[in-house]
């Protein structure tokens, strides 16, 4: 999917959070550090976008990796996806 063109990462993740929880009007005013719970983002949603993330920047996210902390805010994914891309560098 890796679509991003000109976006940066936390634009791209900012986009994926949108899309998955776009019922949610909060969803828009959403800020980096908020927790995504707040902003309508349920466990069914949390795989659903943990899927999007790894399609959005090709890569896995392994197993030990899936937690609730790592999904808990925009800023959590970006550090989450910054950690894998640079760990077969």
């Amino acid at each position: 999917m890796a679509d991003g063109g000109s976006l940066g990462p936390e634009a791209r993740i900012f986009k994926l959070v949108r899309q998955t929880i776009r019922a949610s009007p909060t969803a828009d005013g959403l800020g980096v550090e908020q927790p995504l719970q707040d902003a309508g983002l349920k466990s069914l949603d949390m795989v659903t976008l943990m899927l999007a993330v790894e399609a959005e920047f090709d890569l896995e996210i392994p197993q030990n990796q899936m937690t609730p902390e790592n999904f808990h805010s925009v800023a959590a994914i970006g550090r989450l996806v910054s950690s894998l891309s640079t760990v077969g560098l």
